[in-house]
């Protein structure tokens, strides 16, 4: 069974264009090492900024919204993955 490496990135800040940045640089980092390439990454925030959203398409990288408060009373309805 093949492994894969995935970087998530919990955008608290709003979830904008830096969010996706680091993990695009956390990425690329983590895609250095052979033993773990490919490497995918997914961007995660309460709200993901129309700007963060084409930007992490344009890196190859997937994005949701998360609804925090349903994860704090256990009621989810998405999924990361």
């Amino acid at each position: 069974e093949k492994r894969r490496t995935i970087g998530v990135e919990i955008g608290t800040g709003g979830g904008g264009l830096a969010g996706v940045e680091q993990l695009a640089r956390h990425i690329g980092w983590l895609d250095k090492d052979a033993r773990l390439r490919p490497v995918k990454g997914i961007f995660a925030a309460q709200k993901v900024t129309p700007q963060a959203r084409v930007l992490a398409e344009e890196r190859g990288l997937g994005w949701v919204e998360v609804d925090y408060e349903a994860l704090k009373d256990g009621h989810v309805t998405n999924t990361l993955f």
